[in-house]
């Protein structure tokens, strides 16, 4: 496998916002024009910081919708009330207003395009804004398109929580499955928490040995990957990403 992009340093950026929508009730999308960013690949993260009159600075990390080469950088923020970051980004940010972001950050969690013959099948589960990342391992794979198959698992309340519904439904290389959590507008999947055995009939069984990438808040992520493993995947084959407190 290789990456899709040039390894850059990794340093803080000076970006202006092009343009910011409403994504879910308590969530924003923020399109960024980074013209030093060296590009990303698939499941990258950054860091915001933003400083006060004061000089106060607070610093939090997102991860990133977008992947490839340009130079445009899209986030989505789901907002914590009583945090000292996302409420900033959800409900002040204006477009023409800059950041300061420092990435692109990780290594561990990315998809990058195989170059085997016959690659091994991937499956990302996500939990509430924790899609983001995974929606754009998706998404970058509908483009270069490398022969694995793709599913993704989306746990979330209600269908208006979900994160990139239109650029989900306009996927062509990857399964998508709901599990509503809330409120069900399938009447023939009435809303509920994940369990186990919805685990196993929505995901790829462990004989097809596909690499799984997890993403969403903390408790959800340790039950998913416990199930995992009580299903028989190789705990190796697992990746993880979560989050939790303050933000």
């Amino acid at each position: 496998m290789s990456s899709t992009v040039a390894p850059g340093k990794v340093i803080w950026h000076v970006a202006r916002v092009s343009a910011v929508s409403e994504e879910t009730p308590t969530a924003r999308r923020i399109e960024l024009d980074i013209p030093t960013w060296p590009g990303n690949d698939a499941g990258a993260h950054l860091d915001v910081r933003l400083t006060a009159p004061d000089g106060y600075q607070a610093a939090r990390s997102y991860s990133i919708a977008s992947s490839g080469a340009g130079k445009r950088v899209v986030i989505a923020v789901d907002e914590v009330p009583d945090g000292e970051v996302s409420p900033y980004l959800v409900r002040a940010l204006e477009v023409g207003d800059e950041l300061e972001v420092r990435g692109p950050l990780g290594r561990f969690f990315l998809w990058v395009p195989s170059d085997e013959r016959e690659p091994a099948p991937v499956q990302l589960i996500a939990g509430g804004s924790g899609v983001v990342p995974l929606y754009a391992m998706a998404a970058a794979h509908d483009q270069h398109n490398d022969g694995s198959e793709f599913r993704l698992l989306y746990s979330v309340r209600t269908s208006g929580d979900v994160f990139f519904r239109e650029e989900l439904d306009a996927l062509t290389h990857t399964t998508v499955d709901l599990n509503y959590t809330r409120a069900s507008d399938d009447a023939t999947a009435p809303p509920g928490r994940l369990t186990q055995d919805k685990l196993a009939a929505l995901t790829l069984p462990p004989e097809s040995h596909p690499r799984i990438f997890v993403c969403g808040p903390t408790p959800f992520v340790e039950a998913v990957s416990g199930w995992l493993v009580a299903l028989g995947h190789d705990p190796l084959t697992i990746r993880t990403e979560r989050f939790g407190g303050t933000a």
